[in-house]
């Protein structure tokens, strides 16, 4: 029997037994309420995910093995990737005392225009392989949220299909500069025709990455079917009977697509690629213009002195150069030479709606999803791209309100610092 004990004048502890009665039937009614079960197995695995780790684990039993490695890996080591995630893992906040937070502002204007929250959907190549609704579930989730959804040069979904799908939405064009330049200035003019507002020229992409996963599982476009394909599909029959049911892949610029993705980009981009084709674009499009792709303050500084809207910090996820500059380390020394002459964006890396909030206090206008929104995808489609900007948004307004913060705006480099785990060794002089 379980009872308390307290001291008496002497010092000694007397056992006061604690009361004890049966409990009454009206007692028990509140505790015995059980849960509706959802007869929905989709609905129900997505709303048991509470991270963007959860859709992951969801998205990685769903899918075949060559489609979910092209999604999650990056190039040779991954060592560019992991780092990208760790500088975010390694924030430490500094919340405030006693501010009203009863409700959070996280609206802001982005390129021109308005955005319910500080992220877009970014360009993602080959969609439609990771789950068949593609970017089309990408950019009405993005419609409904209120946030931007960006296609791929790459995506699986024509210009005019995500228009259609965005019609009263933000969509924004993501341009590879090809050997065969005609194709790249038509699409350019098609993005525009189609209301794009925001192009996003990018410059990182001059040879494919060395994407050593897609290379071990013979991932190829169209996808291939050997042994290993076979058994790995018997277990995700439902992946197959939609790829399979549904219609062929549809590219936005490629005609070709037999291959390998690195032998396809090889084939398609441009390594003599330069600020006079920056130029060119600048002149066919109408809205504005960002160069995606940026890696050190010297070039920031460069194309702020061009004159173009807005720069992305990013290293392409990890899927380019391995090794290369951390974004979000990168961003506080980008911000502070050019963020008050343009906008500045970040990716790589992005997997929870405390580190867009340590972009956003850091200079950052807004950040890309990629992955974030490509594991929702996976786990279940438009409903999963719905969980996964939902998710994000929640830990958005509950890092905000905890470090006592109502407004986008009132976030500053002083709310977020950034421990350091790797750090330069100067060169001797």
């Amino acid at each position: 029997m379980s009872d308390h004990s307290a001291s008496d004048s002497t010092g000694n502890h007397a056992r006061i037994p604690v009361k004890r009665q049966l409990p009454k039937p009206a007692d028990l009614a509140p505790l015995m309420k059980f849960k509706k079960f959802d007869f929905n197995a989709s609905r129900r695995r997505l709303s048991a995910a509470l991270t963007i780790e959860d859709l992951y684990k969801i998205a990685k039993r769903r899918t075949p093995k060559a489609a979910f490695d092209y999604t999650d890996g990056a190039a040779e080591g991954e060592f560019s990737l992991t780092r990208a995630r760790q500088a975010f893992e390694d924030v430490e906040f500094n919340p405030s005392i006693l501010r009203n937070v009863s409700s959070v502002d996280m609206s802001s204007q982005i390129m021109g225009g308005h955005s319910s929250l500080p992220f877009a959907i970014g360009p993602t190549g080959f969609t439609r392989l990771m789950q068949t609704e593609g970017e089309i579930a990408g950019a009405s989730a993005a419609g409904a949220a209120g946030i931007p959804f960006t296609l791929s040069t790459l995506g699986t979904t024509s210009i005019e299909d995500v228009q259609a799908a965005n019609p009263q939405g933000r969509n924004w064009f993501q341009l590879y500069v090809m050997k065969d330049r005609e194709i790249s200035y038509g699409l350019t003019e098609r993005a525009a025709a189609a209301g794009f507002d925001t192009l996003f020229f990018t410059v990182d992409t001059p040879v494919a990455g060395a994407r050593l996963r897609d290379k071990r599982n013979g991932f190829s476009i169209p996808p291939q079917l050997s042994l290993s394909t076979v058994i790995n599909a018997i277990p995700r029959p439902w992946w197959w009977f939609d790829f399979l049911t549904t219609p062929p892949l549809e590219f936005a610029s490629l005609s070709s697509t037999g291959g390998t993705v690195g032998e396809l980009l090889d084939k398609a981009m441009d390594p003599s690629i330069s600020f006079d084709d920056l130029k060119i674009i600048r002149e066919l499009f109408p809205g504005k213009l960002v160069v995606k792709g940026v890696q050190n303050v010297e070039d920031a500084k460069k194309l702020a002195d061009l004159g173009v809207d807005g720069i992305v910090l990013s290293n392409h996820g990890g899927r380019q150069l391995d090794r290369a500059p951390v974004p979000f380390h990168l961003l506080p020394k980008v911000a502070r030479e050019v963020g008050s002459d343009l906008e500045i964006g970040l990716d790589t890396g992005v997997m929870n709606g405390a580190d867009i909030v340590s972009a956003v206090a850091h200079g950052a206008k807004y950040t890309f999803i990629g992955r974030a929104y490509l594991y929702g995808l996976m786990a279940g489609g438009r409903a999963g791209v719905d969980r996964a900007i939902e998710i994000l948004a929640e830990q958005i307004e509950r890092t905000m309100k905890l470090l006592q913060v109502s407004d986008l705006s009132e976030l500053r480099p002083e709310h977020v610092t950034q421990l350091t785990r790797l750090v330069p060794v100067r060169s001797a002089e």
